[in-house]
């Protein structure tokens, strides 16, 4: 089986699902999610976080391979959840009904 993200970061393989494409997507991952699947994401990602960047930064964007790319969308994930771990305890804002994020503009990758 191929890995998804590089070896390095072989600890993210079982939250490959995290690797998400588009803030609407990720937005709408983290609502459909409990609060114990954020957290386990979070408790694997969040350590790797200061060594993905380090990794990244390394990495060209044009031209960037399918497992460096996944290790982005990963790490902008754990971003999506961040708030909902570390502060409010529950996936969606809190005190804000049925709102909703609509990114107007998103990254090139």
């Amino acid at each position: 089986m191929a890995n998804v993200f590089p070896a390095e970061f072989a600890a993210l393989e079982p939250f490959a699902d995290w690797a998400i494409h588009g803030e609407r997507a990720r937005y709408a991952k983290r609502i459909a999610s409990t609060m114990e699947e954020l957290q386990a994401f979070y408790d694997v990602a969040f350590p790797l976080l200061e060594k993905g960047t380090a990794y990244l930064e390394k990495v060209r964007l044009d031209g960037i391979g399918d497992e460096d790319t996944h290790l982005l969308w990963a790490f902008c994930s754990l971003i999506t959840v961040a708030f909902p771990v570390e502060s409010w305890g529950q996936p969606r804002v809190p005190d804000s009904g049925p709102s909703s994020i609509d990114a107007v503009v998103e990254p090139a990758v």
